[in-house]
């Protein structure tokens, strides 16, 4: 098994936990100063008061949610392409590539948030995950 493809997953992983802490760290102050009391509606969720909060409180539970989505794939890829002795060369680099773009995007979307450069970021990252797949596909196929 090749696992040096695993440390980009793992950092991922981490940068995920932050992207939690992070969101926390600013959502629930911001919703007690407007006074908001997260706890009021029964079955209730994070995302429920995302639109009482200033955009860029919610940016950050925004992007913890996205964190949450297609990364799934990247995770099962690195899985695959490791098990396959297939996590070295081009597909190390590209999740090394993709890790850090999320990132990348992540600390934009949670900042900055201009659409087109998280676009441009969102775009980059999905690259390194399909050319990753790809190979994933080929390595189990052939």
């Amino acid at each position: 098994m090749d696992i040096a493809i695993l440390a980009p997953a793992a950092v991922l992983v981490f940068w995920s936990l932050i992207m939690l802490f992070w969101m926390a760290g600013t959502r629930l102050p911001a919703a007690k100063k407007m006074g908001i009391d997260i706890g009021a509606k029964p079955g209730g969720r994070g995302p429920d008061i995302d639109p009482q909060l200033p955009d860029n409180v919610a940016w950050k539970s925004h992007n913890y949610t996205h964190l949450m989505e297609q990364p799934t794939l990247f995770y099962a890829t690195v899985m695959i392409l490791a098990i396959a002795d297939a996590g070295h060369g081009l597909n190390l680099y590209l999740a090394w590539g993709y890790a850090i773009i999320r990132i990348i995007h992540s600390i934009w979307q949670a900042t900055v948030n201009l659409v087109n450069v998280r676009f441009l970021l969102f775009l980059a990252s999905t690259l390194c995950l399909l050319i990753m797949a790809i190979n994933a596909l080929w390595v189990t196929l052939f």
